[in-house]
């Protein structure tokens, strides 16, 4: 394993502000009275570069957890939406349900590094569930004819 360089403090302020998210990257210059001169010559040396590129690692990482996390939360939503008095959005929400097998494919295909388990491709909706979202298809298809 490389030995990481260490980085002054200025260095780090200027990058846990970065990543702080309150401030837009100018401001954080001018806090810390950092030159662009200077902060493009921080970019250039390896020891800066490789803890702003560890550092976004870690917030997209932080990202799709975030995501994973509530994803289960978003489609049982949206099969409770299939249930809404409002046609539209019940529609839409059959929709939406469909389209999702499509975007894991797609995902994978993507090089997505989650594993998906013999479950996921296992699982069938509740009759009433699938009956609505056969109803929506149908009716939207008879919207098309007309």
């Amino acid at each position: 394993m490389a030995k990481r360089k260490h980085l002054r403090k200025r260095q780090l302020a200027v990058i846990n502000d970065l990543f702080g998210g309150e401030l837009e990257e100018q401001a954080v210059l001018e806090k810390h009275k950092v030159s662009r001169h200077v902060y493009n010559k921080w970019l250039a040396d390896e020891g800066f570069s490789a803890e702003f590129a560890r550092r976004i690692a870690c917030a997209r990482f932080q990202s799709e957890a975030l995501i994973a996390k509530y994803s289960l939360l978003a489609a049982a939503k949206l099969v409770q939406l299939t249930e809404s008095e409002n046609a539209e959005t019940a529609r839409k929400a059959c929709l939406d349900i469909i389209s999702l097998p499509n975007r894991a494919t797609k995902d994978a295909k993507q090089g997505s590094r989650r594993q998906q388990s013999d479950d996921e491709h296992g699982q069938q909706l509740p009759q009433q569930t699938a009956s609505r979202l056969l109803a929506a298809l149908a009716e939207e298809k008879q919207l098309l004819r007309t």
